[in-house]
């Protein structure tokens, strides 16, 4: 009776079960149905974000020639990368393309041979390495600190991809990397300096960022950037301490080129186009907004790839459009601004609970000393995204609230590390969700109290 009732393989046949047995059959079908599912988005979201990294290094193409383009990859590598850094100002849009889709290409490898999972993250992840490649990123200041990470994954003896994304995510600071090399003369010197800081912002970032993620409960998607921020402050305060002073200079291109445009929309629709065409129940599109997007939101493991890829195409062209509308600039930038939006698509954003963020730092505009269409406030726009969870979890009211305050602090918090953290947006939105989401959390529950004792 008890093996009737446990289900058994014998050289490759299932045995006649009860009906216990048969729930333990079909869940076990289910399992595997669910396993080979995951293994095949996995597959298409690798193809995906390899023919993404192809496409701008082809792109690349149309702005220069190969020699033009590797002389503006020299100069990318030679200039501070301190904020706000316009690659494109520098390089031109050719070099910018073109290191922008390597260091995708980089990404997806390191990725692939840590033998991390592929999913919702992994979009997230290389969209963003792709999107700040446009302004602070370039192949030769993001390898110390991959390096650093992955010693001390050594150091703790498990595996390098626990950790690939906190890599990843780590060249944050990558600008740091760069000023410590300016400051040494020849090459062996520069090496040995940048190694040690590279180790030292390694073997920092990997306890502290899961430390942050704790003290903000999620609700910044930009966990890592919140970690940056903090031991860039750190860093920073040690140098000036010491008499060093990082010098920030703006770079930034303010004429728009159609054929950028053209390529982020582009982009932008074959995301959707692809979804859309994926899709067996077109009403499952309005799924995704069901979800606060409050960390970990993998959207491709909640609602299937062909939904994910419709939300962030449709979140890029929106981006895209907002820009456009407010007299903004489609640059170095801004495209790393919309690319990260649309790579944090698959990972807790959706147009439900970004636009109430993206209105708040509108309307702060409207009433501070600043301009809309000012470079730092249209990073703030796009990057302040990061506090969606907030307008999720609590309603767009809340998501207003958030964006409004975090353009004010965006642009203050960036003192702190002198620029040298590329995701100073997630610096800013993580002290914000530190301070707010309890505040919110205790007049929630005072209200509902309050609507209890009434109804008492």
């Amino acid at each position: 009776m008890t093996e009737s009732c446990l289900f058994q393989y014998n050289k490759g046949e299932r045995k006649k079960s009860y009906n216990t047995g048969k729930r333990r059959v079909d869940e076990i079908e289910t399992s595997d149905h669910r396993n080979n599912k995951i293994a095949t988005s996995a597959t298409q979201i690798e193809r995906l974000l390899w023919a993404t990294a192809a496409s701008m290094m082809l792109f690349a193409f149309v702005f220069d020639t190969p020699l033009g383009i590797l002389q503006g990859i020299g100069r990318l590598i030679e200039h501070p990368d301190a904020l706000i850094t316009d690659y494109s100002s520098i390089g031109g849009f050719g070099a910018t393309f073109f290191n922008a889709g390597m260091i995708m290409s980089l990404s997806i490898f390191i990725i692939k041979r840590s033998h991390a999972a592929i999913s919702g993250p992994t979009i997230a992840c290389v969209f963003l390495m792709s999107g700040f490649s446009m302004f602070g990123k370039n192949i030769a200041n993001v390898w110390p600190i991959i390096l650093g990470v992955y010693l001390f994954s050594r150091f703790r003896r498990e595996k390098f991809s626990q950790y690939v994304y906190i890599a990843l995510y780590g060249t944050a600071l990558s600008p740091m990397i760069t000023e410590v090399a300016m400051r040494f003369g020849n090459f062996w010197s520069k090496l040995l300096a940048v190694s040690a800081c590279g180790v030292l912002i390694g073997f920092m970032l990997p306890p502290l960022a899961t430390y942050c993620l704790r003290v903000h409960q999620g609700y910044n998607l930009y966990n890592v950037g919140f970690a940056a921020g903090l031991v860039g402050t750190l860093l920073v305060s040690l140098m000036k301490s010491f008499g060093y002073e990082v010098n920030n200079t703006l770079s930034w291109t303010y004429e728009n080129n159609p054929l950028v445009i053209g390529y982020i929309l582009t982009l932008s629709v074959v995301l959707m186009v692809i979804g859309l065409l994926k899709i067996e129940n077109k009403k499952s599109i309005l799924r995704i907004y069901r979800h606060s997007g409050r960390l970990v939101a993998d959207f491709v493991l909640m609602d299937g790839l062909p939904v994910t890829l419709f939300n962030m195409g449709s979140l890029g062209v929106v981006a895209t459009f907002y820009i456009l509308i407010t007299g903004g600039t489609i640059n170095g930038a801004t495209m790393g601004g919309i690319l990260t939006i649309i790579g944090f698509g698959a990972f807790g954003k959706h147009l439900r609970n970004i636009i109430p963020i993206v209105g708040g730092v509108y309307l702060g505009s409207l009433v501070k000393v600043w301009n809309i269409n000012d470079p730092a406030v249209q990073l703030a726009a796009l990057f302040g995204t990061s506090l969606a969870p907030i307008s999720g979890q609590y309603g767009w009211p809340y998501g207003v609230l958030v964006g409004f305050i975090h353009s004010s602090m965006a642009l203050n918090t960036g003192i702190l590390h002198a620029g040298l953290n590329l995701y100073n947006n997630g610096f800013s939105a993580g002290i914000l969700a530190l301070i707010i989401v309890p505040i919110i959390e205790t007049f929630k529950k005072h209200r509902d109290q309050f609507v209890i004792k009434r109804e008492d």
